[in-house]
């Protein structure tokens, strides 16, 4: 049994921190910039808090020396009709304005926006304010903050029971009765695995025809924006069932359970009411939902990673340490992170509030944690890489990683893939089904019709993966990678594999690959981007478009409909704004890397139309 230090400072009220900088906490905070109401909101945020206290009630989370951009929000009424969300981020950003979030009302036609800073807020109102767009003059004015979720919740529950008549108060209770008896293993696989209960061949049949959806809206989309095509569109559509290509069966993953080697696992009160339970959320802090549920009974998650979360729950339970509360601030423990590998390998990674605790007692919890998972009855959770990370509240709107203290063990975790061998460090990309990346990977290889003058560009590259599989087939790979952890991984993961044709450089996409493409003067060059899943900036679109001798392209899109902006924008015609002779689609097939839930991949071929040939309208 450890001694514990007693905590010296009452831990205190502190603000919301939106979103986990390293992009791994989707589910734990309240994201107010994310959140919006979905209605006209009458009160600037000046005046939001009156009545509630700025740091209490609904609005408890604003506090003027943390971030959240919620308290730069304004509203711009008076949109024009049919307008999305990039007509309006391209439409600031052509006046000099840059947003930190956008939720856009284009029913109602009118949206919230809001700022890093209170200068940034002032210019847009200023700028913006009297603009005319499409016939349509613009009006600005301040917002309220979003409500916090939970508080929201619970206030309305109050006034219900102390307003709400008996029979409908006692059917809503029945109501919440019959909820409640619906085990809680159940719920969880509702949430986290929705299909879990569809058949396997079922599931395929349900993502192909989402894809299949995409298809025939890209279809339309590049009628609308080229009209150069419409005759090798309407060819195609008569082929592929009203799609621009042929879309091939989807690739099955060849595990259907316990295939995610990445597993990112909530701290929280358990929704059987017991504290600091590790586990996965039923619900989000939006909708006003914080109870957490054990992965025990869940299938997607290895049984490596559910020996970590057990493990770990326990030794939490015997510290002091209070889990932290996205609604109070208060507590620390956050959030645990498991990686693991096919060689038996296991990566955790803590996330801890340090609030005002002493440097010295910090240095003890790490020590425990140690001794913990080497020698006491955490050893068996057989953890070969253990790391601590400091989290607490953003000062600033920036999404830098946070650093990671490393406590034991090996610093990196190492997998095999198609017979190659890499290292992952704690914040670097590696696809999370490791055998089903192996079957997309060697798809986009059959696919990219490579020979030994071949250059590729692989374009948020993560730790090298698919240039580095492709490495032996080609001239020259270059990859490019924002993470500097996994620029350092793929380097190495080069070096190991012995291969010397392969560069990686670190930086933003937008910044680095026109550079990099202008510097290429290979005959043969082929670009494979796999973004994120906001897709890729718009100015690594227009330079893809500028580079015409780059002749094909391989978009991996993890979400086929967030990358539909960027297809367009390869397809479309040339104007000012767009150069060089514009792409058309191939072919196109998903591939499941995410069984029991609706989520796929999908890998796009597409190819530059070459101008000069008579026979574009009818070959594929």
């Amino acid at each position: 049994m450890f001694r514990w230090p007693l905590m010296q400072d009452k831990m205190t009220d502190v603000a919301l921190d939106k979103a986990d900088p390293a992009g791994s906490l989707p589910s734990i905070e309240k994201e107010p910039d994310d959140v919006i109401e979905e209605k006209n909101q009458e009160n600037p945020p000046a005046t939001a808090a009156e009545g509630e206290g700025a740091a209490g009630g609904v609005y408890r989370y604003i506090k003027g020396d943390l971030f959240t951009s919620e308290i730069f929000k304004v509203e711009i009424q008076n949109l024009p009709k049919y307008i999305g969300f990039n007509d309006l981020k391209k439409f600031l950003n052509k006046h000099g304005i840059n947003p930190h979030k956008i939720k856009l009302f284009s029913k109602q036609m009118f949206a919230f926006v809001t700022f890093k800073n209170q200068e940034e807020r002032d210019k847009a109102m200023k700028a913006v304010h009297g603009m005319q767009w499409k016939s349509k003059v613009l009006s600005v004015r301040l917002a309220k903050p979003k409500a916090d979720p939970i508080l929201k919740k619970r206030k309305q529950e109050e006034e219900a029971e102390g307003g709400q008549p008996g029979a409908k108060r006692a059917a809503g209770s029945q109501e919440g009765e019959e909820d409640e008896e619906e085990p809680l293993n159940v719920q969880i696989a509702n949430a986290v695995t929705p299909l879990w209960n569809v058949p396997y061949e079922e599931q395929l049949k349900r993502k192909e025809k989402e894809i299949e959806g995409v298809l025939q809206k890209l279809t339309r989309e590049i009628g609308n924006n080229n009209k150069a095509m419409l005759p090798w569109l309407f060819v195609q559509k008569e082929k592929y069932n009203k799609m621009c290509c042929p879309l091939e069966a989807i690739r099955p993953s060849p595990v259907q359970t316990e295939y995610r080697n990445k597993c990112e696992f909530v701290i929280g009160v358990g929704a059987d009411g017991e504290d600091k339970t590790v586990g996965f959320r039923l619900g989000k802090y939006k909708g006003g939902s914080c109870a957490v549920v054990s992965p025990s009974e869940t299938t997607h998650v290895s049984s490596e990673a559910k020996r970590v979360v057990q493990g770990f729950q326990q030794f939490i339970r015997t510290t002091p340490y209070a889990v932290y509360s996205p609604e109070t601030y208060e507590g620390h423990w956050r959030q645990l992170t498991v990686r693991t590998s096919r060689i038996k390998q296991t990566m955790a990674i803590v996330f801890f509030n340090p609030q005002k605790l002493q440097e010295e007692e910090i240095e003890e919890l790490k020590r425990n944690l140690r001794q913990y998972f080497t020698e006491g009855e955490g050893k068996e959770s057989a953890i070969t890489s253990l790391y601590f990370v400091r989290m607490g509240q953003r000062t600033s709107a920036g999404t830098e990683d946070l650093p990671c203290e490393h406590v034991t063990g090996e610093e990196w975790i190492h997998e095999e893939l198609l017979g190659l061998k890499f290292r992952i460090s704690p914040h670097s990309f590696f696809q999370t089904n490791t055998p089903a990346a192996e079957v997309l990977y060697s798809a986009v290889g059959e696919w990219a019709q490579l020979d030994q003058d071949s250059t590729v560009l692989d374009v948020c590259c993560g730790t090298g993966t698919i240039g580095i599989s492709l490495a032996k087939r080609v001239k020259k790979v270059i990859g490019i990678e924002l993470c500097q952890e996994a620029v350092d991984d793929a380097k190495a993961n080069a070096e190991a594999n012995g291969l010397t044709n392969v560069e990686f450089h670190c930086g933003k996409a937008e910044d680095v690959f026109p550079t990099v493409l202008n510097a290429v003067v290979s005959p043969n060059v082929t670009a494979i981007v796999d973004p994120p899943r906001a897709g890729l900036h718009s100015k690594v679109i227009l330079a893809i478009r500028r580079a015409e001798h780059l002749k094909r392209l391989i978009y991996v899109a993890c979400n086929a409909k967030a990358a539909m902006n960027n297809f367009i924008d390869l397809c479309r015609a040339v104007s000012n704004r767009v150069r060089g002779a514009p792409f058309r689609p191939v072919r196109a097939v998903a591939v499941d890397l995410f069984p029991q839930t609706m989520h796929c991949e999908t890998i796009l071929l597409l190819e530059r139309v070459d101008y000069s040939s008579d026979t574009q309208t009818t070959e594929t």
